[in-house]
C-alpha cells in the first residue's frame, strides 16, 4: 500500500510536468492541470498570458465569471495569477467525459472588457478498479462444453486513460480463461471461458481470484472472489435473440413506464430451460434508474433528464437454472423535450450612467444559455427588451448580449429606466425567461434656472424702513442636488448716476429683494434692474430677469401756496370797486402740492372773513369772488383766511391770507390801510430811522401818489367796460406752473399786477400793461 505523502509528491511531480499555458487568437487562454490540487495552487499566471498589467486587473476589478457553475478557479488581482479555489476531483466533475474542462470568463470593467479562458482537468490515477461485489458465485454443470461463456461482472475505474481499467487477471487458469469484447461505449466485457472440462467428482468447488489492474504509476489493482459449483448435466445455455437492443425514451417520463423488452430463450428442458433476466451494471447508477422483470420487460424507475444523460448502456444478463447464460446489450436515447427556460446570466452590469453618455455606451453585458438540444435550445435572435425606452440590446458571438444606449438620455424625463430583458427559445411550446435591471440616470448640469416670470413689477410705498422686504424672485432649475442649487446676484447697474446695489439687495439663497434706503416719490418714481439666478453646476449656468420697482405715493407733502405771495414785511391788498357786481373776480389762491394722485387733489376753503357775506371761494379753482353787490357800507379793508387741502389720508393744509380794499380811490385805500398795516405789519415800536425814511420820502410820495390815482382811476374804467362787454380775458401762466394738470390745481390761471416797491425804503411803484388787468392789488411797507 503507498501512503498519501508518496501520492502528493508524486501529484506535485506531475504538476511541475503538466502544468503549461496556451495564448489562443481572440484572447482565448488555455491551461492543463491535473485533478487533485490542492488548495492555494498556482493553475497560471493570467495577468502575462492576456498581455495585461497587474494595475488593470485591480482597476477593472477583474473577476472570474462561471455562470451557474461551482467555482474551482480564484482570481489573485494583487498577482495576476489563477489560483485553485476547491480541490478538483476530476471524476466527479465530468464523470467519464473526456476532455474535462472548466469553461469561464475573465470580466474587466472601465471599459468592460471580456475573456474566455478554459482549464483542462487532467487524470491521475487515483482510484483503483472496483467490484460492487466482493464475491460471485457460479454453478455450473459438469457437462458444460469446452467454450462456455460466463459473464463476469466488470469493474468499475473512474479514472481514464491510462489511468483506467487496463485488464483483468484470472487465477488459477487451469480450467478457465478471460476472454475480453470491446463494446461500443469503451467498455470491456468480460467473460469467463471454459477451457477444460469440469469433473464433479474431482473437483465439486473452485474458487477463483479475478483481479482488475489499470495503467498507471503505481499501478492500482481490486479483486473479487469468484466461486463455482459444479453441477451436473445442464448442457444448453440461454440464448438472447439480439446481440444489441436499442431503445428511446423520452426525458421526464413517468416511472413505470416500460422502455422495451428483451427475451432469451434455452433449449433445455423443465427447470434447466428457465430463464431470468439481471441487469449487469449492478455497481452503476443505471440499477437505480432501471430494473427488468423475469418477462423481460425493462421497466424505467427513476426520473431521467437529458441535460444530464443523453445516452444509457445497460448490460443484461440471461441465466437459467443450471447457471447458464447468456449476455446482451441495451442502447437506451433520451428524447429531449422543451423542459428547460433559457439562462440569462448578467456578467457585469452599471448601476448608473451619466444623462449625457455617448451613443452606444454599453451598459450591462450578459450570457444566455439553454440546456435543451437543437430548437428547444436555440435563443439567438430570440432576447428582447421593453419597448419605448432608449436602449438597444446587441447580440455577439456564443450567445452573449451586451445592453447599450440607443438615444440621448434625459435625467429630467426619466431618472431611472426598469430594463427587462425576456430570452425565448424555439421549442414548441416556447418558454422564456426574464431578468430585469434598475439602471439610474444620474444627472449633469444640462438645465439653466428659469424665472417663474419673464419680468417682474412690485410697488413699495415711499417713506420705507431700509431693510423692508419688498417681494421675492424665484427660479427653478430642471436638475438635481447641486446642479439644481439656484443662487440670485444683483447685476451691477446704475440708477441715475447711482449705482443699484444702494437701492436695494437680493438675497443670494431666497431671492428676497430688500429695500436698502427709504425712498421718496418726489425724487424717484421707478426704477428697474437685473437679477441673474445662477446654479451650482460645473460650469453653472445661469439666466437674467428685468425687475421693476414702483415707488408709491404718501400724503407727505402740503400744499404749497404760489399766489398770493406772503411776505414778512410788505402788505399785500387786492382792490375791489365799490361798483363791483356779483360774482366779481377779487383774485385767485394759486396753490400745487408735490404729491400724486387724489394725494394732489387740492380744494380751497374760506376759514375766516371780515364779511364772510361778501366773499367766497371756489372749492376746485380757488377763486375769490363777490357773492353780492358792494355797498358803500361795507368797509374797505377786508381780510380774507383760505385754507387750502389735499385730498390725501390723512389730509395736509396750508393757510393764506388774502388782504381786499374794498374802494374806488388809491387814497382812500391809503388812508385805511395806514392803520391797517400798523395793525397788521407794524405793532412794534417805529424806530427812528422810520421816521426819517418817511419824511424823505413825503414829498416823492405825494407826487407818485397823484400819479397813481389817474393812472387807478384811467385803469378802473377800463375794467368796468371789459367786464360789461364779456370779453374774453387773456390768462398769463407763471413760469414754471404753466401746466397744473398733473399736479390737482386748478386748470386755469389769471395774470394778477403786482405793485411793490423795489427798495423797503423807497416807494415807487412798478405796474403792469394797461388794458390787462381784471383786479388791482398794491403793496405798502
Amino acid at each position: 500500500m503507498e501512503t498519501v505523502s508518496d501520492r502528493t509528491m508524486e501529484r506535485q511531480v506531475l504538476l511541475l510536468i503538466s502544468i503549461f499555458c496556451l495564448s489562443s487568437v481572440n484572447g482565448q487562454v488555455s491551461y492543463s492541470i491535473p485533478e487533485e490540487m490542492s488548495k492555494g495552487s498556482l493553475v497560471g499566471n493570467i495577468a502575462q498570458d492576456l498581455g495585461l498589467d497587474v494595475k488593470r486587473l485591480k482597476s477593472g476589478k477583474a473577476r472570474v465569471y462561471t455562470g451557474d457553475s461551482a467555482q474551482y478557479i480564484e482570481l489573485n488581482r494583487e498577482r495576476g495569477v489563477l489560483l485553485i479555489k476547491e480541490k478538483i476531483d476530476r471524476e466527479a466533475l465530468c464523470r467519464q467525459t473526456t476532455p474535462c474542462a472548466l469553461h469561464f470568463q475573465i470580466t474587466l470593467e472601465n471599459p468592460l472588457e471580456l475573456f474566455p479562458v478554459t482549464v483542462e482537468i487532467t487524470d491521475i490515477n487515483d482510484n483503483p478498479p472496483v467490484f460492487q461485489k466482493e464475491e460471485r458465485r457460479f454453478e455450473i454443470s459438469e457437462s458444460a462444453v469446452i467454450g462456455s461463456k460466463f459473464l463476469l461482472e466488470k469493474a468499475i475505474d473512474t479514472d481514464i486513460g491510462l489511468n483506467g481499467l487496463q485488464r483483468y487477471i484470472l487465477k488459477p487458469s487451469e480450467n478457465f480463461a478471460l476472454k475480453l469484447h470491446s463494446q461500443s461505449d469503451g467498455s470491456k466485457k468480460v467473460e469467463m471461458i471454459l477451457q477444460k472440462p469440469l469433473d464433479r467428482e474431482k473437483q465439486e468447488h473452485i474458487s477463483l481470484v479475478l483481479t482488475a489492474e489499470d495503467g498507471g504509476e503505481p499501478q492500482m489493482t481490486g479483486t473479487m472472489q469468484i466461486h463455482v459449483t459444479v453441477l451436473d448435466v445442464n448442457d444448453n445455455a440461454p440464448v438472447f435473440s439480439k446481440a444489441v437492443y436499442k431503445a428511446s425514451i423520452t426525458e421526464n417520463s413517468v416511472i413505470e413506464t416500460l422502455v422495451t423488452k428483451v427475451s432469451a430463450s434455452d433449449a433445455d428442458k423443465g427447470s434447466n430451460g428457465e430463464v431470468t433476466y439481471v441487469i449487469g451494471n449492478s455497481m452503476d447508477t443505471i440499477s437505480k434508474l432501471f430494473h427488468i422483470n423475469s418477462r423481460g420487460d425493462v421497466i424505467l424507475d427513476g426520473p431521467i433528464d437529458y441535460e444530464t444523460e443523453k445516452h444509457y448502456h445497460i448490460d443484461i444478463e440471461a441465466v437459467d437454472q443450471g447457471g447458464l447464460s447468456d449476455s446482451s446489450k441495451i442502447i437506451i436515447d433520451v428524447i429531449d423535450v422543451n423542459d428547460n427556460s433559457p439562462i440569462v446570466n448578467m456578467i457585469s452590469t452599471s448601476g448608473s450612467v451619466p444623462e449625457d453618455s455617448a451613443h452606444k455606451t454599453v451598459i450591462a453585458l450578459m450570457s444566455v444559455n439553454d440546456p435543451d438540444s437543437e430548437t428547444n435550445g436555440k435563443v439567438n435572435l430570440k432576447c428582447t427588451i421593453n419597448e419605448n425606452i432608449p436602449f438597444l440590446l446587441k447580440s455577439t458571438e456564443n450567445n452573449f448580449y451586451s445592453l447599450v444606449t440607443d438615444s440621448e438620455l434625459d435625467r429630467e424625463t426619466a431618472s431611472q429606466y426598469n430594463i427587462t430583458v425576456t430570452c425565448s427559445d424555439e421549442g414548441v411550446p416556447s418558454l422564456s425567461s426574464s431578468v430585469t435591471l434598475t439602471l439610474q440616470i444620474s444627472d449633469v448640469n444640462d438645465n439653466a434656472p428659469v424665472f417663474e416670470r419673464s419680468s417682474y413689477e412690485a410697488y413699495i410705498v415711499e417713506n420705507n424702513t431700509p431693510g423692508l422686504s419688498i417681494f421675492t424672485v424665484r427660479a427653478r432649475d430642471a436638475d438635481w442636488n447641486q446642479n439644481a442649487r439656484v443662487s440670485y446676484i444683483l447685476e451691477d447697474s446704475s440708477v441715475n448716476g447711482v449705482p443699484v446695489s444702494s437701492y436695494v439687495s437680493v438675497s443670494a439663497d431666497s431671492g428676497v429683494i430688500h429695500a436698502v434706503r427709504s425712498f421718496d416719490y418726489e425724487q424717484i418714481k421707478d426704477f428697474q434692474f437685473r437679477v441673474k439666478a445662477q446654479d451650482g453646476g460645473s460650469p453653472p449656468l445661469s439666466s437674467n430677469v428685468t425687475v421693476k420697482i414702483l415707488i408709491q405715493d404718501q400724503n407727505d407733502n402740503p400744499p404749497q401756496v404760489l399766489y398770493p405771495v406772503q411776505t414778512g414785511g410788505s402788505l399785500v391788498a387786492e382792490m375791489v370797486p365799490r361798483s363791483a357786481d356779483v360774482g366779481y373776480l377779487v383774485t385767485k389762491v394759486v396753490a400745487v402740492d408735490v404729491d400724486s394722485g387724489q394725494n394732489a387733489w387740492l380744494s380751497y376753503k374760506l376759514q375766516k372773513a371780515t364779511d364772510r357775506a361778501l366773499f367766497e371761494v371756489g372749492l376746485q379753482n380757488g377763486e375769490i369772488r363777490t357773492i353780492r353787490q358792494v355797498t358803500d357800507k361795507d368797509a374797505v379793508k377786508q381780510r380774507l383766511t383760505v385754507i387750502v387741502e389735499d385730498n390725501g389720508q390723512p389730509s395736509r393744509s396750508a393757510t393764506v391770507i388774502v388782504n381786499v380794499a374794498v374802494a374806488d380811490s388809491f387814497p382812500e385805500v391809503l388812508s385805511e390801510f395806514t392803520d391797517f398795516t400798523q395793525d397788521k405789519e407794524y405793532n412794534e415800536n417805529l424806530t427812528f430811522y422810520l421816521v426819517v425814511a418817511l419824511a424823505v420820502v413825503s414829498f416823492l410820495f405825494i407826487t407818485c401818489l397823484v400819479v397813481i390815482i389817474s393812472v387807478k382811476i384811467y385803469r378802473w374804467r377800463q375794467s368796468r367796460i371789459l367786464y360789461h362787454s364779456n370779453l374774453p380775458v387773456i390768462p398769463y401762466y407763471p413760469p414754471r406752473y404753466s401746466d397744473t394738470l398733473g399736479t390737482g390745481t386748478l386748470q386755469h390761471v389769471y395774470n394778477y399786477e403786482v405793485c411793490r416797491t423795489t427798495d423797503s425804503r423807497k416807494s415807487d411803484c412798478k405796474f403792469g400793461r394797461a388794458g390787462t388787468v381784471i383786479g388791482s392789488k398794491f403793496m405798502l411797507e
